[in-house]
């Protein structure tokens, strides 16, 4: 147990000797939240329990907390003050510090991973992207936003699953095959009127003569003539004495394949993987989708009006009823989603986290009312909206690729910044906020550029390593440091950073919250660069140089995993 733990332990027992002594009336005692003051002459720790507890044991916040102060018995503590209205100030004993490095060293690499809470299982849903195309910015958010909360989630203890739910049965795949097949018909009558221009781009194709139309609810992204293009190059004029409808399902079956290969690889080069990839045709073959209508419609919550069956989900909250079957008997988008969802609670998962687009908020209600309407708990559904990402490139907003003049993709910008400065900057701030993506500070090799300077702080870390051994200086044994020697504000500040680490996490996993981690991460850096400043390590005293070097080594181990929460890479080396 740190010392957090003890004081918060001590703080609740202090209160219950108070209620047990008559000096407080019994209550129930809410959990103690200790917080780490923003100035020093705070103290080490504060805790507004007092004032928590105020409603439950009918007493001034100030008469509880002087309670808990008289009752208080924790070695590690020093002194305390009553400050404000009842906040409780801990000022805790020179070697506290000493305590909590010895901890966190002797955890090692695995600091940062927490218990398992037995929460139960989570499934993490997330990016789920249309195998229509190639992945652009917005989804490229959602990718590191979410593979980042999967590696939050399992540090702070939760067994989780994440999964890709692939769109792959609709109309939207039935335009994907005459998107592709309109192109392939139209580059062959391009071949037949004199060839291909090599820098050919969607707009020219479009406008040439070539007397093929392209379908109103195609595609119009140039990866569609890269696959046409692709066809030709191994089948060439093959489909070309084929009947549409069966041209049309090679095309289908070719181009489905090719994008969400292309999907995969884009992700994996993005440092994103995913336990489980559903398909929603397997849905539609197993006839799930008309099974949960049926299902709904037996419990009386679909209805029929003007030939089709509605889901009464008025009744669970939303603002109107919703069509699951159509009135020529082709069942929705949202049916196939409630199909989906019934099959998530019957797999048995607790806790069902699904991380959608911010042009999906109004279909949250819709959904919750069908799991509630299927008999499962709605509240057990969490919906993470991500807002709108704005790239920038030279203080101008840049909208579309160099490249395609479409919006830029996954793949381009992890060409252009990196992947890992791509995946901090999406996860540094807040998900519920619009994210202005400067590009060019994610290419700067200087302090300014905050995955750098983190990056460095390692590098840094690793270099001293490296001095350390071509001096011949190894590290003592655990038990032979003697890191009450550390006392230079640098270093207790450190240690005091290293120490909040697991209560961040757990805090940032309640909260779902990654970008607490990419803070944490860039603090970290900071107190490590002022400590690398201030404080020598080669040329001092022997106890002092020991204990320094436990001190980088923890604060290494941390900023590794850390970044590898993020799924951004820790160099020795910059």
């Amino acid at each position: 147990m740190d010392i957090k733990d003890l004081l918060a332990a001590a703080i609740k027992d202090a209160a219950q000797k108070a209620i047990d002594n008559g000096t407080l009336k019994p209550g129930t005692l809410p959990e103690v939240m200790l917080e780490v003051p923003p100035q020093k002459e705070f103290g080490d720790f504060a805790t507004n329990f007092a004032m928590q507890s105020a409603r439950s044991l009918h007493c001034a916040p100030r008469q509880i907390a002087q309670a808990v102060v008289d009752n208080l018995d924790c070695a590690s503590v020093d002194k305390m003050e009553i400050a404000g209205p009842g906040f409780i100030n801990f000022y805790l004993k020179q070697n506290w510090t000493a305590d909590l490095l010895a901890g966190i060293l002797a955890a090692g690499e695995s600091y940062g991973n927490l218990p398992a809470n037995g929460l139960g299982r989570v499934q993490v849903e997330y990016v789920s992207a249309n195998p229509t195309g190639p992945l652009h910015v917005g989804h490229a958010r959602g990718a590191a936003v979410g593979s980042a909360m999967v590696n939050l989630l399992r540090a702070a203890g939760y067994d989780v699953e994440s999964e890709y739910y692939i769109n792959d049965a609709g109309n939207q795949m039935n335009n994907l095959a005459a998107s592709v097949n309109a192109r392939y018909l139209q580059l062959l009558k391009l071949e037949e009127m004199g060839g291909v221009p090599a820098d050919l781009t969607v707009k020219q194709l479009d406008e040439m003569p070539t007397g093929i139309p392209f379908p109103e609810n195609g595609y119009h992204g140039y990866d569609i003539i890269e696959t046409a293009q692709r066809i030709i190059r191994i089948y060439g004029k093959e489909f070309v004495a084929l009947e549409e409808k069966e041209r049309l399902a090679k095309f289908l079956e070719i181009a489905y394949k090719e994008k969400l290969a292309g999907l995969k690889e884009d992700l994996e080069a993005f440092g994103v993987t995913f336990d489980v990839w559903f398909s929603e045709q397997s849905l539609h073959d197993a006839d799930k989708i008309r099974e949960a209508c049926k299902f709904l419609e037996e419990k009386g919550c679909v209805y029929e009006k003007d030939g089709a069956k509605w889901f009464n989900s008025t009744a669970y909250g939303d603002d109107k009823d919703r069509v699951v079957i159509r009135d020529n008997g082709v069942s929705t988008y949202f049916a196939a989603d409630i199909a989906y969802h019934r099959n998530k609670f019957e797999r048995g998962f607790d806790r069902i986290i699904n991380l959608w687009g911010a042009d999906h908020h109004g279909y949250i209600a819709r959904v919750k009312a069908a799991v509630s309407a299927l008999g499962f708990d709605a509240d057990k559904l969490e919906v993470l909206l991500l807002q709108m990402v704005r790239l920038y490139r030279n203080g101008d907003i840049v909208k579309l690729s160099k490249r395609t003049g479409e919006t830029i993709t996954l793949r381009e910008l992890m060409d252009e910044v990196g992947v890992d400065a791509a995946r901090y900057f999406f996860c540094m701030r807040s998900l519920d906020s619009q994210l202005d993506f400067d590009m060019t500070l994610a290419t700067e090799k200087s302090n300014e550029n905050p995955v750098y300077y983190i990056q460095y702080a390692h590098a840094r870390i690793c270099s001293i390593a490296r001095q350390l051994a071509e001096a011949g200086i190894e590290a003592v044994a655990l038990d032979e440091l003697k890191l009450d020697t550390l006392q230079a504000p640098e270093e207790l500040a450190l240690v005091k950073k290293l120490g909040e680490y697991p209560e961040l996490l757990a805090r940032a996993a309640r909260e779902r919250a990654v970008h607490h981690v990419a803070t944490y991460t860039y603090e970290l850096a900071t107190l490590f660069h002022s400590f690398y400043n201030q404080c020598r390590i080669l040329g001092v005293d022997t106890d002092l140089q020991q204990a320094r070097i436990a001190l980088v080594k923890a604060v290494g181990h941390t900023i590794r995993h850390a970044l590898g929460v993020l799924g951004v890479s820790a160099p020795e080396r910059m």
